[in-house]
């Protein structure tokens, strides 16, 4: 079920979304000061390309304090108006029956484009996300 509802968030958005990071991962890697931005945008966008299995967990022993300010920087520059993004194409989704797994993965994006770094994309049902999620 997941390889089919996958192959559908491809075909119905997910490839111009995962385009969408992709891009944004370029231009920031070729600005040297925005390369953890670009790394995160990275691993968001293969986020996006294939969602269903795998989840978001923070990143084992802490994120730190540039995790932190640069997650607060992203926040304010980028990160609302991706939300928005998200949730906007989610309702759009959601109109549908068979868009509504697209609508809750579309609304899974939402909290690792809004602080993007210190997290770790894993597959989901897996003893590590059980061991290093916060309780």
């Amino acid at each position: 079920m997941r390889t089919l509802l996958n192959i559908i968030w491809l075909l119905f958005g997910g490839l111009w979304l995962a385009l969408g990071y992709f891009t944004a991962g370029v231009i920031c890697c070729l600005l040297i000061v925005t390369i953890p931005w670009g790394l995160a945008s990275f691993r968001i966008a293969s986020y996006a390309l294939w969602p269903f299995g795998r989840t978001v967990v923070d990143r084992p022993g802490g994120t730190g304090v540039f995790s932190l300010l640069g997650n607060v920087i992203w926040l304010v520059v980028a990160g609302i108006w991706i939300a928005v993004g998200h949730v906007v194409t989610a309702f759009a989704m959601a109109v549908t029956i068979v868009g509504i797994p697209l609508a809750i993965a579309n609304l899974k994006l939402i909290p690792v484009s809004l602080m993007p770094l210190g997290k770790q994309i894993v597959p989901s049902g897996t003893p590590f996300v059980t061991a290093y999620r916060k309780i």
